[in-house]
């Protein structure tokens, strides 16, 4: 099929890209047979790969069985060996699985569980969700107003209730050091005082990526960060929402990332890589204690038709044992920590990145017009959409996203698959190396005809 002079389908712009022929393993060929390293696993979704083959079959004995089997008809094997593999995965006590379709429908899930426990516990004036800016976590108008992004939420605003935010822990922007505790602590104080502020009997809830999403490109909290943000949670009864939608299913070394600090949430929420982009799926995990006490006081009032879809809880258990046989949680922090230093020494060579960061194969770089001032690129030189495009010509597929409160800066997540290689990482730093030259002469033309 060659691609159709016009479309009738439209998402955020007019852009326009090839048509995808095949994806197999980190490679995605369009219908003239360009090959292309999927360099970002799509929107960080792609975790174990494309065209699994085990995966595929698994999906396809699921078909000849059914593909459809609406929950309040019928419970089905998928669902129920799915969700107690994912409980089984899950820190103890959050044993209850809410299955949806997508990220957004998990944080939206998520918040309503804690507002209808709150209900059931007689705290019904628990109704404010803290959360970070910036930050990012769907695009439903509930998940929006925890939504730290200017230019996504603006519009929106009159038409939901906005939730009080606190500033992500940016240590590299504020030149404060993120080994040192003291400097967790310095961010994590910050959620206390705004609880204060608000009024702590209104607090429903924090929400927080252990590991940055795409708002704030991979970022990792300071050293004692997590461990403070659990107790002032749990000194004010407030509930801790970990949202691992992005870095969730094992990209960051660990299958949930809020492992590497050792820290429980009473919620959290996954999707992307929980079925790795084979079918729509995410996943709300809730402690057992929340889900007794919504039950007891009536149900949980809400769902979603396709919510435990058989076909997608095939094609999710199908990916999950496929992280465990080929030990991919163990490959990502292995390739992460290669493609983090190779990262590191095109940071050496090009003055223009200001920071490389991330955990595992979550990863991302930013760039800057100064690295000692950290003062980011002007925002009409577009650096952000102009980098994506040129390694999408040049065959590698990256992410991009603004930094400085969406309207400039400029980070890049690199986050392939996690079946990468030493080989793969090369082609990916090969195919950086040459974008970011062609990088600078376009910016280097810029400036000489806007001068």
């Amino acid at each position: 099929m060659s691609r159709p002079e016009t479309s009738h389908l439209f998402y955020q712009t007019r852009q326009r890209r090839p048509v995808l022929d095949q994806a197999r393993g980190v490679y995605m060929w369009d219908v003239d047979g360009k090959r292309y390293l999927d360099g970002s696993s799509g929107a960080m979704v792609c975790n174990i790969g494309h065209s699994n083959p085990r995966v595929l079959e698994a999906m396809r004995k699921q078909m000849d069985k059914s593909t459809f089997g609406y929950r309040l008809h019928f419970e089905t094997e998928p669902a129920e060996h799915l969700a107690a593999k994912t409980a089984s995965l899950a820190p103890e006590g959050l044993d209850k699985v809410f299955f949806v379709s997508g990220g957004s429908e998990a944080v939206e899930s998520a918040i309503k569980l804690a507002r209808q426990n709150a209900v059931a516990i007689g705290e019904a004036q628990r109704t404010k969700v803290i959360s970070r800016e910036p930050s990012y976590h769907g695009c439903t108008l509930g998940a929006l107003a925890l939504t730290g992004y200017a230019p996504l939420t603006a519009p929106f605003e009159p038409m939901m209730r906005p939730m009080p935010k606190i500033p992500a822990p940016r240590a590299y922007l504020d030149g404060l050091d993120p080994e040192d505790e003291a400097t967790g602590h310095h961010y994590a104080d910050m959620l206390e005082e705004r609880i204060l502020a608000e009024g702590p009997e209104t607090i429903l809830a924090f929400i927080v990526e252990p590991v940055g999403g795409a708002s704030t490109g991979a970022l990792v909290p300071p050293r004692g960060y997590m461990k403070r943000i659990r107790e002032i949670c749990s000194r004010y009864g407030v509930l801790l929402i970990h949202d691992e939608v992005m870095s969730g299913g094992g990209r960051t070394g660990k299958f949930f990332a809020a492992e590497h600090w050792d820290v429980d949430p009473d919620i959290l929420v996954i999707s992307k890589g929980f079925a790795a982009g084979y079918a729509p799926l995410g996943a709300m995990v809730a402690h057992r204690d929340i889900v007794a006490n919504v039950l007891d006081a009536g149900g949980f009032l809400h769902g979603f038709t396709y919510a435990g879809n058989p076909l997608a809880c095939a094609a999710g258990l199908a990916v999950l044992e496929e992280i465990e046989r080929e030990n991919l949680c163990a490959n990502a922090a292995a390739t992460g920590t290669l493609l983090k230093g190779e990262l590191t020494k095109l940071m050496e060579r090009y003055s223009i990145i200001g920071d490389v960061r991330g955990e595992g194969l979550l990863l991302a770089f930013e760039l800057v017009d100064d690295r000692t001032t950290m003062r980011p690129l002007p925002r009409e030189l577009n650096a952000f959409n102009h980098l994506v495009d040129i390694a999408y010509d040049n065959g590698l597929i990256i992410y991009s996203r603004r930094t400085r409160g969406g309207y400039c800066g400029d980070h890049f997540l690199i986050a392939p698959p996690m079946i990468s290689t030493s080989g793969h990482v090369a082609e990916i730093i090969d195919g950086l190396d040459i974008s970011l030259r062609q990088l600078l002469d376009r910016i280097s033309q810029q400036r000489a005809q806007a001068s």
